[in-house]
């Protein structure tokens, strides 16, 4: 679990941008107000660079050999990280796919730098505040492939890791069906009514039947 920055340490920002000049431009004004910008012109690069010693990801759609919502798509899965996307791509259904994977900002170019500061530091309130929230000494772990319920390991199908994983690292706030099938690797086209089932089938293999909550109307919430 993140713990709560120390305002005096810098904040790091992972950006992964292929325009030098702009990326530079963004790194110079943020630098003024303590934070940090590493930025990766390769998407490839940028993924294997250690996301987790960051803060944020300030991440562009537009990239050589990898498309950024493929980039998203994978630090979501991998990662818990908040992330901007700022992209020149105007359409619609980018802003809306961005959301959908999972990025907590979407910011189109061009934009006043101010604008991005104001952003990132409301983001990193937000989240910060989020996981604050979360319980301190959580009966829950998840170490590579394998959650731990109590010091035990659970013996989990591919689906009901993935939708445990996504209840665990939001522990305490509600996510909507939709939220958990289209965040899901690997039950994205299934219906609401699998998901009950794999949530039944979760609170039977942690032998309790109030861990998960479901909020009516809404979705679930471990609780």
């Amino acid at each position: 679990m993140k713990k709560i920055k120390d305002e005096n340490k810098p904040i790091k920002i992972l950006m992964i941008e292929d325009d030098w000049e702009f990326a530079e431009l963004l790194s110079e004004y943020l630098k003024q107000f303590n934070i940090e910008v590493t930025n990766y012109e390769d998407p490839f690069l940028g993924v294997s660079a250690g996301v987790n010693n960051y803060d944020l990801l300030l991440l562009d759609l537009t990239l050589p050999g990898m498309d950024g919502l493929e980039v998203c798509e994978e630090v979501v899965r991998k990662y818990d990280i908040p992330i901007i996307i700022s992209s020149a791509r105007s359409d619609i259904s980018d802003k809306l796919e961005s959301f959908k994977l999972g990025a907590d900002d979407y910011l189109p170019k061009p934009y006043d730098p101010k604008e991005l500061h104001a952003r990132i530091i409301s983001l990193l309130r937000r989240y910060n505040k989020n996981e604050n929230k979360q319980i301190p000494e959580s009966d829950y772990e998840i170490r590579g492939d394998t959650i731990y319920y109590k010091g035990e390991a659970l013996h989990l199908t591919p689906a009901e890791f993935d939708i445990l994983s996504q209840l665990i690292k939001k522990q305490g706030i509600t996510l909507s069906r939709e939220q958990l099938i289209n965040e899901s690797t690997v039950m994205s086209d299934s219906s609401q009514k699998s998901l009950d089932v794999i949530i039944s089938k979760i609170r039977s293999k942690l032998g309790n039947p109030k861990a998960i909550q479901a909020v009516r109307g809404v979705g679930y919430k471990l609780i």
